[in-house]
């Protein structure tokens, strides 16, 4: 396969760093003091996205009529439905909506007004794109509609929400006034003593990732965790996690029943965490290749000091640390690195460093993608303008703040995680109880604002690494230079990584690829210990080599099971493991601290 030209550096990295001059710094400081005002949204984006709609629409007046029309249509159903009583069966669990889901909302006006909210999404969707709007601008106007009708829906109004009238009348009033100040809280930032006892609840070290272990390594960028084994006998070969450096670790070590890193233990492997730092200002200048050298590589290096540079190691990654961890795989890979001969790629340099890192045995990758031409929703952020916008608020900062992300992240599963749950909250005075995974995703954590510009720019915007001109070392790197066997996971309502996108893995390397889907959401999906209720997912291999399965056929002939999906991953990472030998504990000179180390502590007033 001939190797693509690189991408030029300008196109991948911000440029220099210059003193800024004043009228630089008035346009930095005006749009960073806008940004809050607009979610941290690109204005002139949205703008834009606006006005490609509005002119498009405003010179096609077939499509005005068009509309019109089914208006009109929409607005005759909704008057018939004013008449006649609704439907029983067109509630409860067979709406898709849970704001609609009680059977107060059969009763006259409220069914009225829910039939209309649901006409109103109808229209819209057909409304928010005219033919001639660029992709990415019908796809924002669509989603902003959405959000629009999501603020806008009767549930969230008291005068209009059955179930809430009832619930006030009920209780007098008490649960609004509670729920007022539960709004109160919110807005201002001061937690009521609910919050603060909830808050309690769950700890990190306490009752959060509390497996035993040693950090053995640390640098300014990563803590390495090596867990203490629990069983007699472990696989010689170590498994390296490295989870998304937007997240902390712990995700995969919450309480001792759903903690992924004990079940491993539990199996027989010896597990090494990558714990990443929490940056501050002082990092901003941080790069993506910082984050692969310092992160990645060291961890493999002390793992192979530890274990011996012939040990074979799997690695598996979670998110944007999977896809790291194929960067990562796809450059020891060139010309004979550790995951692959090198006749086959033409003589292509090899990575400086190959030589000093311990060969991988297999790679495993949890709801990550590599090919971002079709992100989900995550990429109508993501165009020249809003990344220029996110440069102009982290120049100052230094960072991209936890709270910010969390937000963006929020909006593309708005009715479930804003507003649905703020009905519950403001209206109805119910604290919705707080679980360790809540707790989790509380913990927010920062990006520094170089390395946050080069992912967006580079993965998202130009899709370098699915088209092989990303960058590793001063050389292009190529997925299929992965061969060694790949476990690959997707979950069926991911709003992050959409598993359809995880899937194209498929079509850019020709390594043996054992794809899994599994029930569930971003995170819900992967933390699906066993005796979870209600899971389940399908399986199926391509062995190496094997022909292209688009990804609907792939659906149907993919078998399904019940419960979880780890078992069948131990399974997988047992058959390509060598026998289990005498277990060891962890050397007394290359502890540096207990689990879970100190990274992880890092948190920030934001």
């Amino acid at each position: 396969m001939r190797t693509p030209p690189p991408v030029p550096n300008h196109l991948l990295l911000p440029p220099p760093r210059t003193t800024e001059t004043p009228t630089q710094k008035l346009d930095r400081l005006l749009h960073a003091a806008a940004a809050p005002l607009f979610a941290d949204l690109s204005p002139v984006s949205l703008g834009l996205a606006w006005a490609d709609w509005a002119w498009h629409l405003g010179v096609s007046p077939g499509r005005q009529m068009e509309l019109a029309a089914l208006a009109a249509q929409l607005g005759r159903d909704t008057l018939e439905h004013a008449g006649q009583p609704s439907d029983p069966d067109a509630v409860g669990q067979a709406d898709e909506d849970p704001r609609f889901r009680h059977e107060a909302w059969t009763q006259w006006p409220f069914h009225v007004w829910r039939t209309a909210f649901r006409n109103s999404e109808t229209f819209w969707r057909e409304a928010a794109s005219t033919p001639g709007m660029t992709g990415h601008h019908a796809e924002m106007t669509q989603f902003f509609a959405r959000q629009y009708l999501g603020m806008m829906t009767p549930a969230n109004w008291p005068a209009t929400n059955p179930v809430v009238l009832q619930d006030i009348a009920d209780s007098w009033g008490a649960h609004l006034m509670t729920g007022a100040k539960h709004w109160w809280a919110d807005v201002t930032g001061i937690p009521d003593e609910e919050v603060i006892a909830e808050a309690k609840r769950f700890e990190v070290g306490r009752n959060l990732a509390v497996t035993p272990g040693k950090v053995v390594y640390r640098n300014k960028l990563i803590e390495l965790i090596r867990y203490a084994p629990q069983t007699p006998a472990v696989h010689p070969e170590p498994l390296l996690v490295v989870p998304s450096w937007i997240m902390k670790y712990y995700i995969l070590d919450l309480q001792p029943h759903n903690s992924m890193v004990r079940y491993l233990v539990g199996q027989g492997h010896t597990v090494y965490m990558l714990s990443w730092l929490n940056p501050d200002a002082g990092d901003r200048d941080l790069t993506m290749d910082d984050y692969l050298r310092l992160g990645v590589f060291d961890a493999l290096r002390r793992i192979g000091e530890l274990h011996g540079r012939a040990q074979p190691v799997h690695a598996m990654g979670y998110c944007l640390g999977g896809t790291f961890l194929a960067i990562a795989a796809a450059a020891l890979g060139r010309n004979g690195g550790p995951s692959g001969s090198g006749a086959r790629n033409g003589g292509r340099k090899r990575l400086a460093l190959a030589d000093e890192l311990p060969p991988l045995k297999s790679l495993t990758l949890l709801a990550a993608q590599t090919d971002f031409s079709e992100p989900g929703e995550l990429g109508l952020f993501i165009d020249e303008s809003q990344i220029g916008f996110l440069d102009e608020i982290t120049t100052g900062q230094g960072y991209l703040g936890g709270k910010q992300m969390a937000g963006s992240f929020q909006f593309l599963h708005s009715r479930d995680l804003v507003w649905t749950r703020r009905m519950r909250e403001y209206l109805m005075g119910e604290r919705e109880a707080l679980s360790d995974l809540m707790a989790w995703n509380a913990d927010t954590t920062r990006m520094p604002a170089r390395m946050h510009h080069e992912y967006l720019t580079a993965l998202y915007l130009r899709n370098a690494l699915a088209i092989n001109k990303y960058r590793v070392d001063g050389h292009t790197v190529a997925l299929s230079d992965i061969r060694v066997p790949v476990f690959m996971v997707g979950t069926e309502r991911d709003h992050i990584s959409p598993w359809r996108s995880v899937y194209k893995l498929h079509q850019l390397c020709d390594a043996e690829i054992t794809f899994v889907l599994t029930s569930g959401g971003h995170n819900a999906g992967i933390i699906s210990e066993p005796g979870h209720a209600g899971r389940s997912y399908r399986i199926d291999t391509r062995p190496e080599h094997g022909s292209w399965v688009e990804a609907g056929q792939w659906l149907e002939q993919a078998s399904v099971r019940e419960g979880s999906w780890w078992p069948a991953w131990h399974e997988w990472l047992a058959a390509r493991s060598s026998p289990q030998q005498r277990a060891r504990p962890i050397p007394v000179h290359a502890a540096l601290a207990d689990a879970p180390g100190s990274y992880v502590m890092q948190r920030y007033d934001e």
